[in-house]
């Protein structure tokens, strides 16, 4: 599949920077390696081919040079490049909520704190989150490896050095314990969990997805994010790690504020907000998220 410049138009929320499109022209001013993975839409408008890894990447590296100042940006290989107009959709949504308790304002600067889990090496929601509302962030993440490119990340770039600190999970059975402090507070956590149950299931969606892009049932799949087990496939898939973050989240309500995650299948929402109702969350918010063909929500609670 390739996608135009107008193709994400009016589905973005309103105060993302990506509602009208890629503007291929100022893209490739910026950064002119992106200038060789341009081709020509049925439409006659420059796009990329979005089956290419290498493009996909070099694309987003781009939107962060020119859109958020990234100076230096890498990912570790085989993570997971996320697609940065839906990124960035998710942190203005979850700004307007916290505004909810702000008379309508949105809180800026570092006394917002946010714990991201599961940067991964990309640690794309703290660099959005910070660059657009210049919130503070503890990132984690269950694999140093991916941390060590984190890092990189902030330390290559001036701006992140003193708003984002790194934490790592040793135990993969939690989320939270091991990592919020005693007497630590949060005003917002965000997260993009891992979506399937198991490697197979991971690969028969990634040949199908593939297949659909290319439009070739014999090409060799190839995943145009990436992505790594960590990232990608949990015990359980989806709804099993969001319910352990709801009764991990339980733990730790004195000093967590909005708990928000992205659900990619709308049919864990009912099984997930049961749970969350009858743990008698205070507030419980679903949040419609679209781009282009693709729809996903964000799930949202809090327990004071």
């Amino acid at each position: 599949m390739k996608m135009s410049s107008k193709e994400i138009k009016k589905t973005l929320h309103p105060r993302n920077k990506h509602i009208s499109g890629y503007d291929f022209q100022r893209l490739v001013k910026k950064n002119v390696e992106l200038k060789s993975f341009l081709v020509e839409s049925p439409n006659g408008q420059s796009t990329i081919d979005f089956g290419n890894p290498k493009a996909v990447f070099t694309l987003n590296k781009t939107l962060l040079l020119l859109h958020y100042d990234m100076q230096h940006w890498e990912i570790g290989k085989n993570s997971l490049c996320p697609p940065i107009p839906g990124r960035v959709d998710y942190i203005h949504y979850v700004a307007d909520l916290l505004a909810k308790d702000h008379n309508g304002e949105i809180p800026r600067g570092p006394k917002v704190r946010v714990l991201d889990i599961g940067t991964g090496s990309s640690l794309i929601y703290p660099i959005l989150g910070h660059q657009e509302y210049r919130w503070s962030f503890v990132a984690t993440d269950i694999d140093q490896q991916s941390l060590h490119h984190a890092q990189l990340n902030i330390s290559k770039n001036e701006s992140l050095k003193k708003a984002i600190e790194l934490r790592f999970q040793p135990n993969k059975e939690h989320i939270f314990k091991g990592i919020i402090k005693p007497k630590e507070k949060y005003d917002l956590i965000v997260c993009n969990p891992p979506f399937y149950s198991s490697r197979e299931d991971n690969w028969k969606s990634t040949t199908k997805k593939f297949q659909n892009v290319t439009k070739n049932k014999e090409a060799i799949p190839v995943q145009n994010f990436g992505g790594h087990a960590n990232e990608l496939w949990y015990e359980g898939g989806e709804k099993a790690f969001i319910r352990s973050m709801i009764y991990e989240s339980l733990d730790f309500k004195d000093q967590l504020g909005w708990c928000t995650t992205l659900v990619s299948d709308k049919n864990n929402l009912k099984p997930l907000i049961a749970v969350l109702e009858f743990k008698k969350a205070k507030d419980i918010e679903i949040i419609k998220m679209e781009q282009g063909n693709k729809i996903s929500r964000i799930l949202a609670w809090r327990w004071s």
